[in-house]
């Protein structure tokens, strides 16, 4: 299948809004390949694979990752990208980096580590990504960070509140926060990796809980979204059972999203009336599903928050992983170790809590281990 155009409502890098340091352009790759290129060779990409998505790194080899996670968001958006006519170089950065702001032990750990913060600042792991692209990666001479595209750098911050998007707008007039503070829409492509992210987590979360075997299939069956699908696929295959019973259920329900989101962002933008990105951003979100699907959709997040995420044996971890977020701070704060670099204007809260965002679970159990003499998960 060839590339189709862009279409006019799409991103293109010719017309890109720059980055905050000049360079010349690439010869051989476009301003939103090279940003793409940029991430997946940071330090903080890598650090992905360790990291918490559900189940802790210890748990097994077999569980999604941070750094999964994102792979799958990247398919997911480049699939929908491409029949849209968006920009799929624009969509895989934005999902390769969208989490990489995230702590150890996931939403446990950004919790532990925003109660630390409450009177410095707070900790938001989307404004943590876009801290990572804009300062705290260190791999060329003449600044810090990545020095992305306004486009990849909007993408990222997910959301924001107003007190910080003023802040960040005084320091970038502007910038990246303006959208928040004029009650725009980002680009097509950043509002397709919002929703592609929903999508992978969802399904991949399915196929965790099970395999990890605190719910079953048939649990899951009675979710109307999940369960017309393994329907079909035992009409197709009576037969049918275990993983492959599952993972084909996953695969048919995951292909019937992608179609939704396409339909329905076509009609969207048609009835929105659209000639241009200008004209996108002004008219709200337009990558969307269908209100059938939205429906369905929130049903499986809800039934995955009741019986996954607030599993006994889901929640004893995260909070075992809030007690090492928790009490690495305390340690560091009070004796801040040589990796600790307080940033011009930065706090020491903020420098401790750079680092420890930074770390990946199984550094922060070592350490944690170390320092305590105790380990938390054995």
């Amino acid at each position: 299948m060839t590339h189709p155009p862009l279409a006019a409502f799409a991103s293109d890098p010719a017309f890109t809004r720059g980055r905050r340091f000049a360079e010349p352009g690439a010869p051989t790759r476009n301003a939103f390949q090279r940003d793409r290129d940029r991430i997946v060779h940071s330090t903080a990409f890598r650090r992905l694979v360790y990291k918490t998505q559900v189940f802790l790194n210890h748990e097994g080899d077999l569980f999604r990752t941070r750094l999964t996670h994102s792979l799958e968001v990247a398919q997911l958006g480049r699939s929908i990208a491409r029949t849209l006519g968006l920009h799929e170089d624009l969509v895989e950065a934005i999902a390769l980096a969208h989490d990489l702001g995230h702590t150890p032990f996931g939403h446990a750990g950004q919790d532990a580590l925003h109660a630390c913060m409450r009177e410095h600042g707070g900790f938001e792991h989307n404004l943590q990504s876009l801290r990572v692209v804009d300062a705290l990666e260190e791999r060329y001479p003449a600044f810090d960070g990545l020095n992305l595209c306004f486009e990849t750098r909007e993408g990222i911050l997910k959301h924001c509140s107003r007190a910080h998007a003023e802040a960040l707008e005084a320091l970038e007039p502007g910038g990246v926060a303006q959208r928040f503070l004029l009650g725009h829409a980002p680009t097509l492509e950043a509002q397709l990796c919002n929703l592609a992210d929903e999508i992978a987590y969802n399904a991949h979360d399915v196929d965790d809980g099970v395999r990890s075997g605190l719910i079953t299939l048939e649990q899951v069956a009675t979710v109307p979204l999940f369960g017309r699908f393994m329907a079909d696929a035992l009409l197709a295959h009576p037969t049918l059972k275990g993983r492959r019973l599952l993972f084909e259920s996953i695969r048919l329900m995951l292909s019937a999203q992608v179609y939704d989101v396409i339909a329905a962002t076509q009609a969207a933008v048609a009835d929105a009336g659209v000639g241009n990105l200008t004209e996108a951003r002004q008219a709200g979100r337009l990558v969307r599903f269908s209100d059938d699907m939205l429906a369905q959709s929130s049903a499986l997040k809800r039934f995955l928050f009741q019986n996954l995420y607030r599993h006994p044996r889901v929640t004893d971890s995260m909070d075992r992983a809030s007690r090492v977020v928790t009490d690495l701070f305390a340690l560091y704060v009070d004796q801040p170790p040589p990796p600790v670099v307080r940033r011009e204007g930065d706090s020491m809260q903020r420098a401790v809590a750079d680092y420890i965002a930074g770390m990946t679970d199984r550094f922060a159990l070592s350490v944690h281990r170390e320092w305590s003499g105790q380990s938390l998960f054995e």
